[in-house]
């Protein structure tokens, strides 16, 4: 299924209302997330657009400064994050946090959400 049919209007909006800048990284995740997995839904919960295969995956949480993508079982995923990029020290999530357009590594964040799929399969 191609990216673009994917999205879901919810989330197009959510996306316009956001400062321009954050805008910019927002769609760039989402463009991110849709390409790492053709298995992936795109939904809008918890007033937020949230990832899921086999439940819950991934979320994009913006803010007026940043953009966390976020994993639900972000606690398991430690292992592959050879970068040291997730944060928090929750108990099972953790996120990236990105200010600028630079600090978006779509490699790195390809194998996290990938692997994050794999754990809802497993």
């Amino acid at each position: 299924m191609a990216e673009s049919s994917r999205k879901i209007e919810a989330v197009d909006q959510y996306i316009f209302g956001l400062p321009e800048n954050i805008q910019e990284i927002t769609s760039a995740l989402r463009k991110i997330i849709l390409g790492a997995s053709a298995d992936l839904t795109e939904e809008f919960k918890w007033s937020m657009p949230n990832y899921s295969c086999n439940g819950l995956v991934c979320y994009l949480q913006a803010s007026k400064n940043h953009v966390n993508l976020g994993f639900h079982k972000g606690s398991e995923l430690m292992e592959y994050d050879t970068e040291s990029l997730l944060q928090g020290s929750g108990k099972t999530m953790r996120h990236l946090r990105v200010k600028k357009m630079d600090e978006i590594k779509p490699e790195e964040f390809t194998v996290l959400i990938k692997k994050a799929v794999n754990l809802n399969g497993e």
